[in-house]
């Protein structure tokens, strides 16, 4: 009776032991959402296109790349502060990766217009990458160079490739602002028509379709 008492000790320590070695075994992680910083132009059309594809969580409008803490849009425009108008990407690159969205951001802005794009002219509208990572700026120069080589413009790509110092979020008028005033002028005249071609030539990466 007792070497029985003794076996069934054993077993149950086991058994124990085998529990909380099981209950020490990680969760499983969530997979880790990336940011993604662009200028290209008013931050109003960048943002009216990345909400809508698959895989991005948040698109938020902003400033970087300038000289002066918490600018506002006012200080901004007039392009003393260096800052550009930039739209901060949130995402998950196990949906859609760095380098699609920056096959985006070339199709839908002019990366060989110094300073401008269109009637928007300044230096606040430059063509600009703020990378977070040696990776991005390793994509982001490979980005360039494939269609420097292709040789799909004219002229030469002059957008910056440089290392995020500080994002700034600009004011809550400026967020969503296509999506919440689409009947206003620049929205109907200059926005709708990149957001169109956007959606016919991307259309497999939309959230609807």
């Amino acid at each position: 009776m007792k070497s029985l008492l003794l076996v069934v000790c054993a077993v149950a320590l086991l058994l124990v032991g085998s529990t909380a070695v099981q209950a020490q075994k990680p969760e499983k992680t969530k997979p880790k959402k990336e940011i993604a910083t662009l200028a290209g132009g008013c931050f109003w059309c960048l943002e009216a296109v990345y909400v809508e594809l698959k895989g991005v969580d948040k698109v938020v409008s902003g400033y970087s790349g300038g000289t002066v803490a918490n600018p506002t849009y006012k200080q901004v425009t007039t392009g003393t502060t260096g800052h550009a108008e930039v739209v901060q990407i949130t995402f998950d690159p196990q949906i859609i990766t760095y380098k699609e969205l920056l096959e985006v951001f070339f199709t839908i802005h002019d990366p060989t217009s110094l300073n401008r794009q269109g009637a928007d002219i300044g230096t606040q509208y430059r063509s600009a990458i703020y990378y977070h990572s040696p990776e991005q700026q390793a994509t982001a120069e490979k980005v360039i160079a494939d269609l420097t080589a292709a040789q799909i413009w004219k002229n030469k790509i002059v957008t910056e490739v440089t290392k995020l110092d500080v994002f700034y979020k600009a004011e809550d008028y400026h967020q969503n602002y296509y999506a919440l005033n689409p009947d206003q002028a620049y929205c109907r005249m200059v926005i709708e028509p990149k957001v169109l071609k956007f959606r016919k030539q991307f259309l497999p990466k939309l959230k609807k379709q």
